[in-house]
């Protein structure tokens, strides 16, 4: 099946910003290009916020922020309900949205958006999670209990790939708890945050509880000095992450800050190859290798590399890549002109370092889209662990295939990296599943699972440098992140031994 009842989106009108429940767009505001991938062509354009953008839409969410915090959490989730329902009723305008600006096909793009929608299921629930814990007597006459209340202003930077799924990751936790929120979406494919901000309006979300300021590095380091902003979630590179991270813990913010990934799939002599090459294929040039969870790099150990190689070449030359909006499309263009450059430039890299190019998606287009951002799968063999290709993140459809002579050189190579976001091991052994899922130092492991990306009520999060601060995102750990803790020792007066006190209490 080739042809798509949902329509392409083709709005031509300029992408503004969302503040204090309305469009809002300045005489004086700088314009980005937003381009259709598929096409090569600017498609529409982009406000990039200012700093007194930026400070506008702060100042909106803090004035909405007391009566939002003293709402009932149950009457909070009501309305999540409400933005739930219309989230279903409009999935496939989304996924279109994406499609258009990022290039994924419209079937990946249809699954982003169920994603997020899953964590908005997960936020309707803020009443269990809020609850706090008690104790009766912890000493004579005296009771202890603690609560967890909103922090107040929190924003969320958030990154091309899943302009939809990773916004959601953020904002209805966080709107959940009682916070108010402003939204910083990637420049590249922002018209989804505008929808998103309608329906939340649609569903009965007081004005300024959500805010989208559109923009550019200007917007980021805004969000980050302005002091009524107490917390920020980003997601995207590495450096980028490290930046906000210390620049926000210099102004006192709370920070969590998901950076690269340069994640490994472990494939053992006793795996089931057929299955293993649909694993790798499908998550080495899904959405055109442009996931953090992408696998990028392909352990094979022992004979396995005899078996899965040929098997793999014959898959990744014959990708159906094309306009994402057609239905059979397995992988659609690169999101930008500077992302594909940047891709072929590393193919280049590991070229001249010696590894072998078994498939080569350099100078691959599409009839009648020729000035599209195409590239096709890219497959290396022999790559070695102090090659480019296999140290930093590519971010593209290009899998580099490793060597190794048994489990324990695997393990050691995973470990090794300084990234630890996803790994994989596809084995049919299993104390060799236990022991990789014990002993490796990655935070999110499969186990004949190619992208383990947790479920809403689990948290997303990896070690070393993909990830700076202490707690994940979504999940229990999203409401920890977007709460503070209050303990409160109560005791009556009528219980208050009389004359002052002048040594430490204890429970006697």
């Amino acid at each position: 099946m080739t042809s798509n009842k949902t329509p392409p989106f083709d709005s031509k009108d300029d992408i503004a910003h969302f503040i204090g429940g309305a469009l809002h767009l300045p005489g004086n505001t700088r314009f980005g290009d937003v381009y259709n991938p598929a096409s090569g062509q600017v498609a529409r354009r982009v406000a990039l916020a200012s700093t007194s953008d930026v400070n506008e839409a702060v100042a909106s969410a803090k004035a909405a922020f007391p009566a939002w915090a003293d709402t009932p959490p149950l009457r909070r989730a009501r309305i999540l309900f409400k933005y739930l329902e219309l989230l279903n009723r409009h999935r496939d305008e989304l996924a279109a949205i994406i499609t258009a600006e990022h290039g994924k096909v419209f079937t990946d793009a249809q699954g982003e958006v169920t994603r997020g929608i899953e964590i908005v299921e997960f936020a309707t629930g803020i009443p269990e999670l809020l609850k706090g814990d008690y104790s009766e007597q912890v000493s004579t006459d005296i009771d202890n209990w603690i609560m967890r209340q909103p922090l107040g202003v929190v924003a969320g930077i958030t990154p091309f790939n899943f302009p939809v799924m990773v916004p959601m990751w953020m904002f209805p936790v966080a709107i959940a708890c009682g916070n108010t929120f402003i939204l910083k979406p990637s420049p590249t494919d922002p018209s989804a945050s505008l929808l998103m901000a309608k329906l939340l309006t649609e569903a009965g979300l007081p004005k300024g509880v959500f805010n989208v300021v559109q923009g550019d590095k200007e917007a980021v380091d805004a969000l980050i000095e302005n002091p009524d902003v107490k917390a920020i979630s980003f997601v995207g590179s590495t450096p980028i992450a490290n930046y906000i991270y210390e620049r926000g813990a210099h102004f006192g913010k709370r920070v969590q800050a998901l950076g690269g990934a340069k994640n490994h799939m472990v494939v053992m002599p006793d795996a089931d190859i057929d299955k293993a090459v649909d694993a790798l294929v499908g998550a080495a040039y899904g959405s055109a290798g442009e996931r953090c969870m992408a696998i990028s790099v392909a352990v094979l150990v022992g004979d396995a590399a005899e078996k899965i190689m040929p098997k793999l070449i014959e898959r990744a030359r014959t990708l159906k890549i094309k306009n994402g909006m057609q239905l059979d499309a397995e992988m659609g263009p690169i999101v930008t002109r500077a992302a594909l450059d940047r891709i072929t430039g590393y193919i280049d890299k590991g070229v001249a370092a010696g590894a072998k190019l078994l498939v080569d998606g350099r100078n691959f287009s599409v009839p009648g889209s020729e000035k599209g951002f195409w590239l096709g799968g890219t497959l290396f063999d022999g790559v070695t662990p102090d090659m480019q290709i296999y140290l930093e993140e590519i971010f593209g459809p290009v899998l580099s295939c490793v060597r190794v002579a048994n489990f324990a050189e695997a393990l050691d190579l995973v470990n090794a990296h300084e990234f630890g976001n996803g790994v994989a091991c596809f084995t049919s052994d299993g104390n060799i599943a236990r022991e990789f899922a014990r002993r490796v130092q990655v935070g999110m492991v499969g186990i004949n699972v190619p992208i383990p990306v947790p479920m809403a009520w689990h948290g997303f999060g990896g070690w070393k440098r993909s990830l700076f601060g202490d707690m994940n995102a979504y999940g229990k750990e999203g409401v920890r992140f977007y709460t503070k803790q209050k303990s409160v020792m109560q005791r009556w007066p009528e219980s208050i031994a009389k004359g002052a006190e002048f040594v430490m209490p204890t429970s006697k």
